[in-house]
């Protein structure tokens, strides 16, 4: 299953894996490390922290059930991506979001749940992010995943927020408040519709639940969260 989607994925990226340094290598991520380091595992289906088998929610959901229907991930935050989603986001390496896509893609739920959404909605930058960096890698991995459903005016960033990884959970949930807005003359876009969130990383999920509760009060009748990487907290 691997080494069909790594082949496809390989001749827009290096030569030498970059996990293990074999070479030559005609993928970013040679078939012996995605093996070893991409391999579906047992998730709550409204967080997709890992749970036992058999379990499809873990308990603090159902205690306090999230904004999301769902929420979906390739891997967790570790090694080796979470090297790789650096290098992606901060490194001017924009050419990962392909692999990252067909990492997701190979995911237990991830086709069906793209196929089913209406939109997909990248999380957006603030505009200062946005200059910084130079590219939004949600956006990015979004269209790398579903291009055509893609949208990137729909949803906006009104509020520019520390980096989440300096900020405990109470702090990032304080600072992702109201940060996010559906354009006034594009609500109708997402009304009545099944909309999947996209954003290369999740840590306490405060990002993603602002952006769902945004998305939810302006209509959507169902809200996918989909992750390259899910920190296991």
């Amino acid at each position: 299953m691997f080494r069909s989607l790594i082949q496809r994925a390989g001749s827009a990226l290096p030569s030498q894996c970059a996990v293990c340094r074999a070479w030559p290598s005609a993928q970013p991520v040679c078939e012996a490390c995605v093996g070893a380091f991409c391999q579906p595992l047992p998730r709550c289906q409204t967080c997709a922290l890992p749970v036992l088998g058999g379990v499809n929610q873990c308990g603090q959901c159902v205690l306090n059930p999230p904004p999301l229907d769902a929420c979906l991930t390739a891997v967790a935050y570790d090694f080796p991506w979470q090297d790789l989603v650096m290098d992606f986001k901060f490194r001017d390496s924009p050419g990962w979001a392909q692999l990252f896509a067909l990492l997701l893609k190979s995911m237990p739920g991830v086709e069906a749940a793209l196929a089913n959404a209406d939109i997909l909605l990248p999380v957006p930058l603030s505009t200062a992010r946005l200059k910084q960096r130079g590219f939004n890698q949600a956006l990015v991995l979004a269209q790398a995943l579903e291009p055509e459903k893609t949208r990137a005016d729909v949803l906006l960033r009104i509020k520019d927020t520390p980096a989440q990884s300096l900020l405990d959970r109470a702090a990032r949930l304080n600072e992702v408040k109201d940060a996010f807005v559906v354009d006034p003359l594009l609500v109708a876009q997402i009304r009545a519709k099944k909309l999947v969130l996209v954003d290369d990383v999740m840590t306490s999920g405060a990002t993603l639940h602002a952006a769902a509760r945004t998305v939810r009060a302006a209509g959507a009748i169902y809200v996918t969260g989909l992750v390259f990487a899910r920190t296991e907290m």
